[in-house]
């Protein structure tokens, strides 16, 4: 893999956490970015990644962060210009956001997460624990600290690239179409695109098909990414973006009553809906709908309003289809009712074949259906980058993408992956991805269904979220 710095850095570089994430993003930080290596700290709470970190010569420390301490820890660290690189769990994202704010420092992460026990805690609301809440949240510090230095939230593979795979489709269908007039240059103009091209629904579409011996044993959860983070979200109620063309509100959906109100959630947790998508290797098949926040942040980037009258939002969510291991660990944690096995294992070396298929799934437009995104296989993987697996390097690729826009606009304050340039950010990106493919389809969520069921159909709209859940 071709080495060019993108670009020159000369802040001290945090990173906080150093999982699977952390340990497949680090080579391409210093493949891409150009700064001494001695100006690279890692502090996680997880010995594991430490031998990697030393065979870098990376500074390596040990220090779980919590409330009371995480000031204290990182203040040593962290100052005027530095970056601080969230890949971590457990660790309050808004509250190392503000940190760097007042010390003046950038911040990228991958998901906003709360201080541990905020996914589950039972002395929350469903809203108050759902990444909506979260991100209101992050809006809401936005608007405290207008002029912070650039913090790109949620920013890697999906949340991340998904957003800008979002836009590069829209682009590609409206070419198609006869409609392109040039890339749109405003949230409003991006908005007035998906309309006019009549987008009804955007999935985040996945299938993981990587394959490990040993495969999954008995009271064990075994991912391809963070055990921890899948299992966090997948417990978190459902969360999808609302859309202006459905007309069926789920009887288990809520409103949650604040803020943009882009989104409703379901009164149930991710792992236990299923919805029906497509990706172009796999077909049509059924996937968890995990809440993430590209369908808060999208939905809401692509909302067309007159005055304060919605007139035009798509509906969008998640539907993943993790590894066929992960799917048996989510299965065997719902039958203990949703208590998490004791024994966690992140599948790397022993993966001996499969692919991550991750993209954007633009449905309701005059051709159908069209997927653009990645299609990375696990050995092209282990070509491109040490310490990755498929599912990894896609994310690790988004954080390489942002956190070099992040350090060529460092005056940005608070942002959305949709309020960033998608184009520099895929150049850098797409080397790490695979084949990078759009195509479309005939599929719909009525595509070879029976009728045993017709109560659960609305065949008069096709693009209805009824028709894609599962019941």
């Amino acid at each position: 893999m071709d080495g060019k710095k993108y670009v020159r850095f000369q802040g001290r570089l945090v990173f906080v956490g150093f999982g699977s994430v952390g340990q497949g993003t680090l080579p391409l930080i210093l493949r891409h970015i150009d700064m001494p290596r001695e100006r690279i700290v890692i502090v996680t709470g997880d010995p594991r990644g430490e031998a990697e970190a030393r065979d870098y010569g990376i500074e390596y420390h040990v220090e779980p962060l919590t409330r009371e301490n995480y000031r204290d820890v990182l203040g040593p660290f962290i100052g005027k210009g530095d970056f601080l690189l969230n890949l971590s769990v457990d660790v309050s994202s808004l509250a190392l956001v503000e940190l760097c704010c007042e010390k003046g420092a950038l911040y990228l992460d991958t998901c906003i997460e709360p201080w541990p026990g905020g996914y589950t805690d039972a002395a929350l609301t469903a809203s108050q624990r759902s990444n909506y809440g979260l991100r209101e949240a992050a809006l809401a510090l936005r608007r405290k600290c207008p002029d912070a230095p650039t913090a790109v939230l949620t920013h890697g593979a999906n949340p991340g690239l998904i957003s800008h795979w979002t836009k590069q489709a829209l682009v590609n269908v409206a070419r198609d179409l006869g409609k392109f007039q040039g890339i749109p240059g405003t949230r409003e103009e991006w908005a007035r695109l998906a309309m006019d091209l009549d987008v009804k629904v955007i999935h985040c579409a996945e299938r993981d098909t990587q394959a490990a011996n040993p495969d999954k044993r008995r009271l064990e959860f075994v991912n391809t990414w963070s055990v921890d983070g899948f299992t966090g979200e997948g417990r978190q109620p459902a969360e999808l973006g609302w859309g202006t063309h459905e007309r069926h509100f789920p009887p288990d959906g809520k409103r949650h009553g604040y803020g943009c109100d882009a989104s409703i959630y379901l009164e149930r947790p991710g792992c236990s809906v299923r919805v029906r998508s497509w990706t172009p290797a796999e077909g049509h098949y059924h996937g968890f709908l995990i809440t993430h926040s590209e369908a808060i942040s999208i939905a809401d980037y692509l909302t067309l309003r007159n005055s304060d009258k919605v007139v035009y939002r798509p509906t969008c969510h998640y539907a993943y289809h993790p590894c066929d291991d992960a799917v048996l660990s989510v299965h065997e944690m719902a039958g203990k009712n949703w208590l998490l096995q004791e024994r966690r294992r992140i599948l790397m070396d022993e993966i001996y074949e499969g692919v991550d298929e991750l993209g954007a799934l633009l449905m309701g437009h005059a051709k159908g259906a069209y997927w653009y995104g990645s299609q990375l296989t696990i050995h092209e993987a282990r070509k491109l980058a040490p310490y990755n697996n498929a599912t990894s390097l896609q994310v690790a690729a988004g954080v390489l993408g942002a956190a070099v826009w992040a350090m060529e606009h460092p005056r940005r304050g608070i942002l959305d992956p949709d309020d960033i340039d998608f184009q520099r950010v895929l150049e850098i990106a797409n080397p790490y991805l695979g084949n990078i493919v759009g195509e479309y389809s005939d599929w719909t969520p009525l595509k070879e269904r029976g009728l045993l069921f017709p109560e659960d159909i609305d065949a008069s709209d096709t693009w209805q979220f009824k028709n894609f859940r599962v019941l």
